[in-house]
């Protein structure tokens, strides 16, 4: 099926999905929840999504990095979530990543430039700063660039893909790892980004921490199988922004009730971020430097059982 309607101004689920970022379950969760976004449908019975909601959604997944809730960014009108873009702009000042070098080598698709860059900047910072001082304002300053229509969708995945391969060759020239806990670190079916995972495994080997990762969208019952035969202490996921926050916490629920009380579960990403209430059996991990919070919690509590 082509992209376009007739009037060539409406793009099917898959061509919203490849330009707002937000995955075709989540487009029809939304539907169906929220009445918002509300396809046109071809001779197919296919959808086709006007320019207009295209736009708003794109506007909607840029308040969600935000870290705003999908369910009071539906109701309002696209003026309205402009201003609190605009907003958001006023309180933090321009992005300083804007005219970075790195970004530059991202819009002009300098693969060896950047790769180049990400691995100066990795070599005088160490991993677990360049994650946190490099990477994860890189990923801000992208999302934000793409969202206002200066990145295209390939260009935000040739930067995923750079700092990905910087990221895995930094951890596995880490020295191999000597202690607790083995952490297995996944996604729930539906949520493909992997990044996240990466920068979490790049915060937790330097500490010697065992890491496994099984990449995105595993089936639960093939994470419960993982974490008993590779005797794993913690299961990490990661959920981004736009993946449905009811999903997650049912997911993430679903899960505890499978695996033994002896395995942590450690859920992060801005789908989850300050829900801790929601789901008070796992740890929610707000941000990177919490990653270190709840490995020196586990780590804690291992002692207090021992000595007990």
């Amino acid at each position: 099926m082509n992209n376009m309607s007739d009037n060539g101004t409406a793009l099917n689920i898959a061509a919203v999905a490849r330009d707002t970022g937000l995955s075709r379950d989540t487009l029809r969760v939304w539907e169906r929840r929220y009445g918002f976004p509300a396809p046109e449908r071809d001779e197919h019975d296919e959808r086709l999504y006007p320019a207009e909601q295209v736009e708003k959604l794109r506007l909607i997944r840029r308040l969600l990095d935000q870290g705003a809730r999908p369910g009071k960014l539906i109701g309002e009108s696209t003026a309205a979530l402009l201003g609190m873009i605009a907003q958001h702009v006023d309180q933090d000042g321009s992005d300083p990543a804007d005219d970075s070098a790195l970004l530059q080598y991202v819009r002009l698709h300098r693969s060896a430039e950047l790769s180049a860059a990400l691995r100066q900047s990795l070599l005088k910072q160490g991993l677990q700063r360049f994650v946190q001082e490099t990477v994860a304002p890189l990923n801000h300053a992208v999302g934000e660039a793409w969202l206002r229509g200066e990145l295209s969708v390939p260009e935000e995945h040739f930067y995923s893909e750079q700092v990905q391969n910087v990221l895995r060759s930094a951890i596995g020239a880490q020295p191999a790892p000597l202690a607790r806990p083995r952490v297995l670190l996944t996604t729930l079916p539906g949520e493909q980004h992997v990044l996240g995972l990466l920068m979490v495994e790049a915060t937790l080997v330097p500490e010697g921490v065992s890491c496994l990762s099984l990449g995105a969208s595993t089936p639960l019952t093939d994470i419960r199988q993982a974490a008993a035969s590779g005797k794993f202490d913690v299961v990490a996921l990661s959920f981004s922004s736009a993946y449905p926050l009811r999903q997650a916490i049912d997911g993430v629920r679903e899960l505890r009730a499978l695996l033994p009380e002896s395995v942590a579960i450690w859920a992060g990403g801005g789908a989850v971020r300050g829900r801790q209430s929601r789901v008070p059996e796992v740890r929610v991990i707000e941000d990177l430097p919490d990653v270190l919070a709840a490995l020196a919690q586990w780590r804690a509590s291992q002692q207090s059982q021992q000595v007990g």
